[in-house]
C-alpha cells in the first residue's frame, strides 16, 4: 500500500520586539505573522489572557478554526456524495483551554454547525453525515482531546 504524503509549509515571524527584545517578560509583544506562500499573511498574537494583542488571532483561535472549518469541507464533500443539498453552513464552535498546575491544553472542542438543507433532502441523513465528517477530518483525528459535533438541521421551506 502506497501512502500519500502532503507537506505544508508555514512561516511564523516574530514582530514583537519593541527594541529591547526578550530582556523582561513584560517587555516584549507577542505579535508575529503567519505567511504561507501565495496567500495572505495572519496578523497573530498571544491570546490577551496571555499578554497579547486581543486584535490579532491567536493560536487558540487558529486551532478551533481549523477543526471547524475540516469539518465543514467534510461534511459538505460527504453531503454531496449522500446526496443531502446544502445550501447554508454556520458554525459557532468553541474550544475549552484547561490550565493547571502542569501547564495548559485544549480540553475539547465543541462544534455546533447550523446546517441549512433542501427541502428534498433527507434531515436524518443530514445529521448522520456529520458523525461520517467528523471520522473523516484530518485534523480531528490528530488531536489528542475530544472534538464533539452538535449539529442542528434546517429545512428550506418549499
Amino acid at each position: 500500500m502506497t501512502i500519500e504524503q502532503h507537506s505544508y509549509a508555514v512561516d511564523v515571524v516574530w514582530t514583537g520586539n519593541h527594541g529591547t527584545g526578550t530582556h523582561s517578560y513584560q517587555g516584549y509583544g507577542r505579535e508575529h505573522e503567519i505567511h504561507v506562500a501565495g496567500k495572505p499573511t495572519i496578523a497573530g498574537s498571544s491570546d490577551a489572557a496571555f499578554r497579547g494583542d486581543a486584535s490579532k488571532h491567536n493560536p487558540e483561535d487558529l486551532m478551533v478554526a481549523a477543526l471547524s472549518s475540516c469539518h465543514m469541507l467534510w461534511y459538505l464533500h460527504l453531503a454531496a456524495v449522500a446526496g443531502v443539498v446544502v445550501t447554508a453552513y454556520a458554525d459557532a464552535a468553541v474550544g475549552t483551554l484547561s490550565i493547571g498546575a502542569q501547564g495548559g491544553q485544549f480540553s475539547e472542542v465543541v462544534l455546533r454547525p447550523l446546517v441549512t438543507v433542501t427541502a428534498a433532502s433527507d434531515p436524518a441523513k443530514a445529521v448522520a453525515v456529520h458523525d461520517d465528517a467528523h471520522h473523516a477530518c484530518f485534523l480531528a483525528r490528530s488531536v489528542n482531546f475530544p472534538v464533539r459535533c452538535e449539529p442542528r438541521i434546517e429545512v428550506e421551506s418549499v
